[in-house]
């Protein structure tokens, strides 16, 4: 959902120094071997992901594929929750119940740049006909990947766990709507087992062979929000015959900037972007509408509120002043929405000493900042208060790494750009991280 990046810099710094694993040390090594033997396939199938990106809610191909994976793994799997979702259950004996996440929609509008032999194949035909840019430009084949390699590696070494691990593939997460579509759709009503635990993972572009886990609140909370301008079209050679909404959008982009810098508490972090304005086709025609489609993080549920209190107050404004009537005030239609997301600290804890392990001393990333990128995998288990860890997995080459940092960059690509990649190491060694982190939760002690 854009902008998940970690301050890898300032956090390998803050690193907090390891304890002892609670993993053996041999079951460890016994996951690297299996991840080991499947990580061609598991690269086979991460390059056919991102040849083939699907944009939220039409993940039908991917989708399919995981439930095929799934299916011939002994999982029982249900399809179509929340549209596209897959759910696969795997029941191995008495224990704790673990839900891992992985989402799988890709980004639209990006035109894919990395010049990789298995970069996005083309645009996506949209079911209006039109055609858009689509790439995986935030990790989710990577994170479906993860999924599939840990399923397969937890049906190996079920010898060595006890309980039921639930791994599910999540629509929708890039427009903050997936979570809520599979609760809606009967996540907790349709007789799946219920959580004791939850995980994630998502890729971020730190160095390879590094993961963030902390615990509190991680990510910011988020809205996605639409505003239509109502006008009165016309001629553009004639605008004093009409109303421009255009020119309304305008001026309330301009107007929402002093929300964050002249009504938020400065010392509360907030963002407001306006991600698109789509008004109009031709150039001597007045429109009659103009939409805003706009992006909120905060940390706090007030700060949330002042923001879309000041944004009806300045779209009425704006409204009124261009002569506009009560019965064609702008509107604001609310679409995907996430709290903050926050670790459990017991499940941090529970989760490190293992990676540690898996990764070496100064790998484990226990103390790094708080950022404004957003989530929606939380929304699931707010209804249940089930604790969860979500970690920030490094996916970007050492050697660039550090060469963005000699240049004074934080980082050598962002996500949501057209250049975003991960590198190929990467892809066993997220599957190992995300297997380390369940077994920490199931393995037998």
């Amino acid at each position: 959902m854009g902008g998940k990046h970690i301050l890898v810099a300032a956090a390998l710094a803050l690193a907090a120094p390891a304890a002892a694993a609670e993993l053996p040390a041999a079951l460890v090594a016994k996951v690297g071997a299996t991840v080991d033997a499947d990580t061609a396939r598991l690269t086979a199938v991460f390059k056919d992901l991102h040849q083939h990106p699907e944009l939220a809610f039409t993940e039908t191909r991917t989708a399919g594929i995981v439930a095929k994976e799934l299916k011939a793994l002994g999982f029982e799997v249900t399809t179509g929750v929340g549209k596209t979702g897959v759910v696969g259950v795997l029941k191995n004996g008495a224990g704790p119940t673990v839900w891992f996440r992985a989402d799988m929609d890709a980004n639209g509008g990006v035109r894919e740049t990395t010049g990789l032999p298995w970069a996005a194949k083309g645009p996506q035909r949209l079911a209006d006909g039109s055609e858009v840019d689509v790439m995986h430009a935030c990790g989710h084949d990577g994170h479906v990947t993860w999924l599939l390699g840990l399923a397969k590696a937890m049906v190996t070494l079920k010898a060595d766990w006890s309980g039921t691990l639930v791994v599910y593939a999540q629509p929708a997460e890039e427009i903050g709507m997936g979570a809520q579509a599979m609760v809606d759709d009967g996540l907790w009503t349709r007789g799946f087992p219920k959580p004791d635990y939850a995980l994630s993972s998502h890729a971020v572009p730190g160095p390879v062979g590094f993961v963030a886990n902390t615990a509190g609140v991680r990510m910011a909370g988020t809205d996605q929000l639409d505003i239509v301008f109502k006008g009165k079209g016309g001629h553009g050679s004639a605008p004093e015959l009409a109303i421009d909404p255009v020119v309304m959008a305008a001026q309330a982009i301009l107007s929402y900037q002093t929300i964050i810098s002249r009504n938020v508490d400065p010392q509360s972090a907030a963002v407001l972007t306006v991600g698109a304005v789509q008004a109009g086709r031709d150039n001597n025609v007045i429109p009659s509408t103009a939409t805003l489609m706009l992006n909120l993080r905060w940390l706090q549920k007030p700060v949330r509120e002042q923001m879309l209190t000041r944004i009806d107050e300045i779209n009425k404004g704006v409204a009124i002043a261009a002569g506009m009537g009560p019965d064609a005030m702008p509107t604001r239609t609310m679409k995907g929405t996430a709290p903050p997301l926050v670790n459990d600290a017991k499940l941090v804890d529970a989760v490190n000493p293992s990676l540690t392990e898996l990764l070496g001393a100064g790998k484990v990333i226990g103390n790094f900042p708080t950022v404004m990128g957003s989530e929606d995998f939380q929304v699931a288990f707010e209804p249940l208060g089930t604790p969860y860890v979500f970690l920030l997995i490094g996916i970007a080459p050492m050697e660039k790494f550090a060469a963005a940092q000699k240049a004074g960059r934080a980082f050598p690509y962002a996500n949501h750009n057209p250049d975003f990649f991960i590198d190929l190491p990467a892809v066993a060694l997220g599957t190992k991280i995300d297997t380390v982190a369940a077994l920490a939760l199931l393995a037998q002690k």
